[in-house]
């Protein structure tokens, strides 16, 4: 069965004297979980913890988070290097993300073969999967245009037909 958990992001360091830290996250949808959905914390995905989001000070890169229940420095000290995780549903964006991904087959609508995910990229517009087709690489972006399902119990990838996309 396809593991729901997703690491989302890694606590890089403390920030200031109230039990505030800073994070990296792991992709673009990262901070929205954060806000949004309940937290897990932890080193392993086995062996987690739930935590709760106070509240998020600033913007961007210089956001801080402050978690309930970690009111000092050096409780916060104590978290730095532990990954944040979230449950996701399985309709969520983030699973079209997921390393757990990589080796599902991609194929259009229409049953043609598009290749083998291969890594998934984060770049600054949106992000794109990196498929294997007869030996080369094909860059495919992740947006709703192209990326009609997901379907994880056949490890496939259904993608819309669409003119020179899978042009090599």
């Amino acid at each position: 069965m396809f593991d729901q958990k997703h690491a989302i992001a890694k606590i890089t360091t403390s920030s200031g004297f109230k039990g505030e830290v800073r994070l990296k996250p792991f992709s673009r949808y990262s901070i929205d979980y954060i806000i949004n959905k309940s937290l897990h914390i932890g080193v392993e995905d086995e062996k987690l913890s739930d935590i709760k989001l106070e509240n998020t000070i600033g913007l961007g890169k210089k956001m801080r988070f402050k978690f309930i229940g970690i009111d000092s420095i050096h409780q916060a000290d104590r978290l730095v290097g532990k990954i944040i995780y979230i449950k996701a549903d399985k309709d969520d964006e983030i699973n079209l993300i997921s390393e757990k991904i990589i080796g599902f087959d991609l194929e259009t609508e229409s049953g043609r073969k598009a290749g083998v995910l291969k890594d998934v990229m984060w770049l600054p517009a949106n992000d794109v999967y990196v498929v294997l087709k007869n030996g080369k690489e094909l860059l495919i972006p992740i947006i709703s245009e192209v990326i009609k399902k997901l379907d994880v119990d056949n490890k496939k990838i259904i993608i819309a037909d669409v003119d020179g996309l899978l042009e090599i």
